[in-house]
């Protein structure tokens, strides 16, 4: 097997590091080499990072405190960009904290590029279901994320990508002028130059464990971004509309009530016509849960969105305090 540089960026992770570098040294055949640059913690992350590097030779952490919001708009890109200039293999690999990796993920996510069938592969994100909450499961289909392994995704998110490193360079990087989206800006650069592989069972394992409000925040971030980068304006079109819609009806109740009535049919189709069986199964509060958000989601991405192109002015993260 060709040598795989796997990369990861990290600040303030104490209780995620543990699970992303365990299972990262854990995959079958080992990496060459897992690069962790650290952008300044100071809740520990930096060393148990350090301490398990002592133990195994193929772990390499990286302090380099320019990767942080504090002193790069796009620490996170400017992490992975210092991760991959310092890593000695062709074929590059993306984790991410808050994740964890099955052993076979390495070898899965990178065989159409090992086999020089692909030079961009990807192989999105999937809900760790050992405890989840219920806004996990209310809010993952809305943030990209899937309930099984083997569930189709075409998500170019970072937690699960690999790349070679003459893609990367041709690319410029990952774009470090943004906090958020910078995984979409490269997926963007990276079609339109080669045709992405998408990877079954090669999903990161997400952990999210959401309130009401940290998915609601999670979802205005990434629209917000959108905003900011001028990105799925048809997206924007779509939820504005759905707005517009909610409201009419409301509105319209006085008079008449069928199109409160065939609003609120067409939202509980949104809602559970792509996976009610496993939603049910959950229970009555992750139905009403993922019905509730369901409602709020088009508000969320139509206010954070608008909110993104007339202000221009990047959230902070929970990291940078």
């Amino acid at each position: 097997m060709q040598p795989i540089s796997i990369v990861a960026t990290v600040l303030n992770e104490v209780q995620d590091i543990g699970s992303l570098v365990s299972s990262l040294l854990q995959q079958t055949p080992p990496a060459a080499e897992i690069i962790v640059v650290d952008g300044g913690s100071t809740d520990g992350t930096w060393e148990l990072l350090v301490e398990a590097a002592r133990k195994h030779n193929n772990l390499l952490p990286i302090r380099d405190e320019s990767c942080n919001l504090k002193r790069c708009p796009g620490p996170v890109s400017r992490g992975r960009n210092v991760a991959i200039a310092a890593a000695h293999s062709q074929i590059i690999a993306c984790a991410d904290a808050g994740c964890s990796y099955a052993p076979d993920w390495l070898v899965r996510l990178t065989a159409p590029i090992v086999a020089a069938k692909a030079e961009y592969a990807l192989g999105g994100t999937c809900l760790d279901l050992a405890d989840p909450t219920a806004w996990d499961i209310a809010s993952a289909p809305f943030l990209g994320v899937k309930f099984s392994a083997d569930e189709l995704s075409k998500s170019c998110t970072a937690r699960s990508m690999a790349f070679t490193k003459d893609l990367w360079q041709r690319i410029g990087g990952f774009p470090e002028s943004v906090l958020l989206g910078e995984d979409t800006l490269f997926d963007l650069k990276a079609r339109s130059l080669t045709p992405p592989a998408f990877v079954g069972y090669a999903k990161a394992v997400y952990r999210p464990q959401n309130t009401l409000l940290s998915a609601c925040h999670q979802l205005a971030r990434y629209a917000i971004s959108d905003g900011i980068l001028g990105v799925r304006r048809v997206r924007l079109v779509r939820n504005a509309t759905r707005c517009l819609l909610q409201l009419g009806a409301v509105l319209s109740l006085p008079w008449t009530v069928y199109p409160f009535l065939l609003i609120l049919a067409m939202q509980f189709w949104l809602a559970f016509h792509a996976d009610w069986r496993f939603v049910g199964r959950a229970g009555p509060h992750a139905l009403l849960a993922r019905f509730l958000f369901s409602v709020l989601v088009p508000w969320i991405i139509a206010v954070n969105q608008i909110r993104g192109i007339f202000n221009k002015k990047n959230p902070t993260n929970r990291q940078n305090g």
